[in-house]
């Protein structure tokens, strides 16, 4: 049975997240990733595996090197989907913000 990953799962883990910005700054093989972790090599590969399954990352094979890329167009469905909420969240922080600042001048006549 082979499940395809949902990204929002990806990113749930903190050392995918990790992952996913090293290589937002540029592309990376596996070595170097990993060499950023204190984990071992297997366990970044299983991350990189469910990042390129997702289809947040690309991998190129080099010869015998595979590099890793950040797929900007899965970024950006999930950039979309999160969208609305942070809109949702700056109006109700503008309302917080306004109500404030008419307290703050009232207490302050």
């Amino acid at each position: 049975m082979n499940l395809r990953r949902d990204v929002f799962q990806a990113i749930a883990d903190p050392t995918r997240r990790s992952i996913l910005m090293l290589v937002a700054a540029q592309s990376m093989t596996a070595g170097a990733i990993a060499s950023n972790f204190d984990t071992a090599r297997p366990t970044v590969s299983k991350h990189l595996q469910i990042l390129t399954e997702c289809e947040l990352l690309r991998s190129e094979q080099n010869g015998r090197e595979i590099t890793y890329h950040l797929n900007p167009h899965k970024m950006k469905e999930i950039a979309d989907f999160i969208e609305p909420f942070r809109q949702m969240w700056d109006e109700k922080f503008n309302k917080l913000e306004s109500v404030m600042k008419a307290y703050h001048d009232l207490k302050n006549e």
